[in-house]
């Protein structure tokens, strides 16, 4: 039951992370129509960012900078780039993208090189934010922090720590939840970006400056996908491949979710990460050889393709994908 919960928690920080990075996307892919290939290169610049602030600043201040820096990265990119092959179609939007990923791939490497960045968290978030003790024939407790080496070697006994930088992901990914839904449903901006998305020409008819809203658009999308790149490389590992790691489920979070739907984005990537959460802990035999926790990275997409022919505008979407 302890390996359960415990399994279960990894899930939904990791689901909630996929979150952070999607939300960007959807707002972007919803309202522009960007497939945008680089997004994921932006989480990378994020971490990648906040390790040099942090090495600087500390982690705090980098938290907050690195993905204003990231953001802004991504509002010029749009207003220099991207605006000027908008008119040539989806197609050059979506080559200009993935052009930028592979740009802003060599560039880190330039700067950084290959290896892995030591990105620690601050100390408040370093160690267990609680311990799952579990005595035999009995059910387990709960040890807030670190229930000590003493408790954790007596016989009978098995601990079950839960990081505390996991904690920090649930307690961030539900913010943005939060903010996001309150900006674009309670404030005059929300208003103008959802009418941007149905109605451009009304939008822009009634003095609102509609390639700025765009652009800030882009930039927020991007800023989301730097602050989930801070959160994310303190948390695992910040390196190169970190953005190939994540780029394609982020899309299939975004389709399975539904196209410009952030409820769906949410349920996709709790949806997606508990899949894959629970087929590595629970590994079993599919095939002689074959293991469920050998074809977990596959699973996303078994999932988008089930949806696909179930809901082809996904779960929450209001159109065709």
């Amino acid at each position: 039951m302890e390996s359960f919960v415990i399994a279960l928690l990894n899930g939904v920080s990791y689901g909630l992370l996929l979150f952070m990075l999607s939300s960007g996307l959807t707002l972007i892919f919803s309202m522009m129509g960007v497939l945008n290939f680089a997004h994921a290169s932006f989480y990378l610049l994020g971490a990648y960012f906040g390790a040099a602030l942090s090495a600087r600043l500390g982690f705090w201040p980098a938290l907050l900078l690195a993905p204003l820096a990231v953001g802004l990265l991504g509002a010029w990119f749009e207003s220099a780039c991207l605006r000027r092959v908008h008119r040539h179609g989806h197609v050059a939007e979506l080559l200009v993208t993935f052009g930028l990923s592979y740009v802003l791939l060599e560039l880190v490497q330039l700067v950084w090189g290959r290896a892995p960045l030591d990105f620690k968290p601050p100390a408040l978030l370093q160690g267990p934010a609680f311990t799952l003790v579990q005595e035999l024939g009995r059910d387990a407790h709960l040890v807030w922090g670190e229930a000590g080496a003493a408790v954790c070697r007596a016989p009978g006994l098995l601990c079950h720590p839960f990081p505390a930088t996991r904690v920090f992901i649930v307690a961030v990914a539900l913010l943005i939840l939060l903010a996001l839904g309150w900006l674009l449903h309670r404030t005059r901006i929300g208003l103008v970006v959802q009418a941007a998305l149905t109605h451009p020409e009304m939008v822009e008819a009634l003095g609102h400056d509609l390639p700025r809203v765009f652009m800030g658009v882009f930039g927020a999308g991007a800023a989301l996908a730097g602050l989930a790149g801070v959160v994310g490389g303190s948390t695992f590992v910040t390196e190169p491949g970190m953005a190939a790691a994540v780029g394609p489920v982020i899309f299939v979070v975004v389709v399975v979710g539904g196209l410009g739907s952030l409820a769906g984005a949410f349920l996709a990537s709790l949806l997606i990460a508990l899949i894959q959460t629970f087929a590595v802990a629970y590994d079993f035999r599919l095939l002689p050889g074959l293991g469920l926790a050998q074809v977990a990275p596959v699973l996303p997409y078994l999932l988008l393709v089930l949806v696909l022919l179930l809901r082809p505008s996904g779960l929450f979407g209001r159109r065709p994908v």
